[in-house]
C-alpha cells in the first residue's frame, strides 16, 4: 500500500468521532498482483471502495441512534465502513462484507485508528453470479447498505443477497442517493415479505448535504 496516496479525515457525530483512513483521491490505484481485475473490478472503478460517500455518512448518523438490543448487524458493500464503524464504537455486534479485496486492510486500519473491537470481515460480492458459492457468514438480525444500486438489474442482485442471509425476523436499512432503483428493490422485498418506510430525516439526523436528493428506507419482516 505504499505506493497509494492515503490521507485522514475525521467525521463528527455528536460524542462521537470517526477517523477514516482513506485514498486521497478517486485517481489511486494499485493492483500488482492482478487480484482485482480478477475479480472483475476495473481500473476506473478501482477506486471507489477507499472514497467517503454522502449516503454512507447518512448511514452512519442513523446508525447513532439504532437500538441495538444485542442483534447482529451486516453491512453489505462497505467500502471504508463508516457505519459500521459507529456500530462498533457504540458495543454493536457488526460484521461487514465487501468484494473488494483491499476493504478488509482498510477495515483493519480504521479500526485501530477508532479504538474499536474488531469488526469481522468476509470478501463475498452480492453483484455476483448467483451459482457462485457465498461464504457461510449465517443470518442477521440487521442488515444496512448504502449507494449500491448503481446499475441496471442491482436491486434484483441486492434483495436475493439480503434475504439470503435475513432471520426470518429482520430489519433492512438502506441508504441511497437517489438513483432510481430504490422503488424497484421495495416491490422486491415486498414480494419476500417486507413492509417498508421512508425514515424522514430530523434535527438529529440530517442529510449529508444540500445537493444531496437521497434518503434512506427501512424494511421489516416479522
Amino acid at each position: 500500500m505504499s505506493s497509494l496516496r492515503l490521507c485522514y479525515e475525521t467525521f463528527e457525530f455528536a460524542d462521537i468521532d470517526i477517523h477514516v483512513r482513506r485514498l486521497r483521491n478517486r485517481q489511486e490505484y494499485q493492483d500488482d498482483d492482478g487480484e482485482a481485475e480478477a475479480l472483475g473490478i476495473s481500473t476506473s472503478n478501482w477506486s471507489l471502495f477507499g472514497v467517503v460517500w454522502e449516503s454512507s455518512i447518512l448511514l452512519a448518523r442513523l446508525a447513532y441512534s439504532f437500538e441495538l438490543k444485542e442483534r447482529r448487524i451486516l453491512e453489505v458493500g462497505c467500502g471504508l465502513g463508516l457505519p459500521s464503524l459507529m456500530l462498533s464504537l457504540r458495543g454493536a455486534d457488526i460484521s461487514a462484507t465487501d468484494y473488494h479485496p483491499e476493504v478488509e486492510s482498510f477495515m483493519k486500519a480504521n479500526v485501530l485508528l477508532n479504538d474499536c473491537k474488531n469488526i469481522p470481515f468476509f470478501l463475498a460480492d452480492w453483484n455476483a453470479d448467483q451459482k457462485i458459492a457465498y461464504p457461510d457468514f449465517g443470518t442477521f438480525d440487521l442488515i444496512i447498505a448504502s449507494d449500491l444500486m448503481y446499475e441496471r438489474g442491482h436491486a434484483e442482485l441486492l434483495a436475493s443477497f439480503i434475504d439470503s442471509h435475513a432471520k426470518p425476523v429482520c430489519e433492512v436499512i438502506i441508504a441511497d442517493p437517489g438513483r432510481g432503483q430504490l422503488g424497484r428493490f421495495g416491490r422486491l422485498m415486498a414480494e419476500r415479505g417486507y413492509t417498508s418506510a421512508a425514515i424522514a430525516p430530523t434535527s438529529a439526523v440530517l442529510l449529508p448535504g444540500p445537493d444531496f436528493s437521497g434518503g434512506a428506507e427501512r424494511f421489516v419482516r416479522g
